[in-house]
């Protein structure tokens, strides 16, 4: 009789505390913030950095985030042989690429909505400068992809915040007039590409800062958070927590 009535308490506590547990994961004032990750192939040479983008999702896995990938569905600029750094005469799909990135978890970049996120992350390599826009070939002169630009112009409105990389900062200076961004330090040999890009983002009316690799910058007022990571030749580890540094202040933003 005792052990049975232990035996159906003991039930009843479990219970009580896995309604506990529901409410409590349910009804939580922090809920995950929602963060859409912008790929532009997979890469280096052509697409999305591939070590940039892994360390943009551990650090918002780290942080609690639901992620939603995006890519457009457009041709890449063009291939490149990254054993060999030299074109190929292929042609490949930003999407169907950005998908190997994503483990085939993407979509269409059409079909984000702002409504559904509370930020936007967009990872670099050269396939931010060639096929989110044409940055490579026109520098400051150069276009914005229209489905880019207007989930910029998008998440600013709305004064959501939007987390930048590498060399997509650039995305940033040629849509939101006036904004601020990094992308490394200006006159130092680690940063080979920094300056003339920071010239050409002052020449858009933007205001470049000079930040070291493991930090961010936050543009308050636009609510931007820039890092330089591979503008810089640093260790690996370094370039992951800078990354990290811009991620945490997207999340602190969102």
């Amino acid at each position: 009789m005792l052990l049975s009535l232990l035996h159906h308490s003991g039930r009843s506590l479990l219970t009580i505390r896995a309604v506990n547990t529901l409410n409590k994961s349910y009804h939580s004032p922090q809920m995950a913030k929602r963060v859409a990750v912008v790929l532009a192939g997979c890469g280096v040479y052509d697409g999305s950095e591939i070590h940039e983008a892994s360390a943009v999702l551990v650090h918002l896995s780290r942080g609690g985030a639901a992620v939603q990938m995006f890519a457009p569905n457009i041709d890449q600029m063009h291939v490149v042989n990254h054993l060999k750094g030299e074109p190929s005469e292929e042609k490949r799909n930003v999407l169907v690429e950005s998908a190997r990135l994503a483990r085939g978890n993407i979509q269409d970049l059409s079909k984000l909505s702002v409504k559904d996120h509370d930020a936007i992350i967009f990872p670099g390599g050269f396939g931010a400068a060639k096929n989110l826009c044409t940055w490579a070939v026109q520098g400051k002169d150069c276009s914005v992809n229209d489905e880019v630009k207007a989930a910029l112009q998008a998440f600013h409105s709305e004064g959501k915040p939007i987390g930048l990389c590498c060399i997509s900062p650039v995305l940033a200076a040629k849509v939101l007039p006036g904004c601020e961004v990094t992308v490394g330090i200006e006159k130092d040999n680690k940063y080979p590409d920094t300056a003339g890009t920071a010239a050409a983002i002052n020449q858009l009316g933007c205001t470049h800062v000079s930040k070291h690799v493991g930090e961010s910058h936050v543009d308050e007022k636009n609510k931007l958070v820039t890092t330089c990571a591979f503008m810089c030749d640093a260790p690996i580890h370094e370039i992951f927590d800078g990354i990290g540094s811009m991620v945490q202040g997207v999340l602190k933003l969102a």
